[in-house]
């Protein structure tokens, strides 16, 4: 199995090599493991690509190439440029925090999965749930660095990803997000929906600087907060992890007909 990697903490992240090892063990002897990640932390650009400018690439080793770009970008870099072929699975990740309810919209450890399957390639994206259980652990990646491959093993052996699973032509990712725990206190994975937690997004913190010009600092809120009933977060927060299915299509289904009649 050949298995391209890519995160958006950037090529030194200490995730990266958590990822590493779970599409090492996954891809098996002979399988190859490809990297290409971004050469600088690209937190918070969702699906974004380098549209308007180009995007350098350079070698760092055998199979390792870091990008001047955004996660997305690193996918279509691997795809089209670095591999001589496509690979049979994109992995990103594993996160430095989580990826859980409404910090999937702005994730850009999702926008290389999002990527991926717009490219017609399996795709799933990782990342570690912090809070106190855990982020005083000598490796608080723990919960994914020993749970990852078996997970990953499971959803490639599913029939979940053909089929009924390409709807209008988006194929299914997937989002997991490992709860903030030890490896030996995680108590099972559950499939559950993607949740909101009530404080909800982001804000912004101005401060002024020697210089006199405000500038804006954004500000997140808790993330230690139940986003519902079978939803990510929720069950992340009870140690469980959390797998969701996902599709690029971000119509409103339900509300086409409800519309349609107010339009007459």
């Amino acid at each position: 199995m050949r298995i391209l990697i890519t995160n958006d903490d950037g090529i030194n992240a200490p995730g990266l090599k958590v990822i590493h090892a779970i599409a090492t063990d996954v891809a098996g002897p002979d399988g190859e493991v490809w990297t290409v990640a971004p050469a600088f932390e690209k937190s918070g650009v969702a699906h974004c690509i380098n549209y308007a400018h180009p995007t350098m690439i350079a070698q760092m080793g055998p199979r390792e190439f870091a990008a001047e770009g955004a996660p997305a970008d690193c996918v279509l870099a691997g795809l089209h440029e670095v591999m001589d072929s496509p690979p049979d699975l994109v992995l990103s990740g594993v996160n430095k925090g989580n990826n859980s309810a409404e910090n999937t919209v702005y994730s850009g450890t999702i926008g290389a999965t999002m990527e991926a399957a717009l490219q017609g390639i399996k795709s799933i994206a990782m990342s570690q749930y912090f809070g106190p259980d855990n982020a005083g652990l000598d490796n608080p990646f723990e919960a994914s660095a020993n749970h990852g491959a078996d997970l990953v093993r499971a959803l490639l052996q599913s029939d979940v990803w053909g089929g009924g699973s390409h709807i209008h032509g988006y194929a299914t990712f997937f989002n997991v997000n490992f709860p903030p725990v030890a490896s030996a206190d995680v108590k099972g994975t559950r499939v559950v929906a993607q949740g909101r937690r009530p404080s909800g997004g982001f804000g912004v913190e101005a401060h002024l600087p020697p210089n006199g010009r405000k500038y804006l600092w954004i500000k997140g809120n808790p993330q230690n907060v139940a986003s519902g009933d079978n939803t990510d977060a929720t069950v992340n927060l009870d140690g469980y992890i959390s797998v969701t299915p996902m599709r690029c299509d971000l119509t409103a289904h339900d509300l086409i007909g409800d519309v349609e009649r107010h339009l007459g």
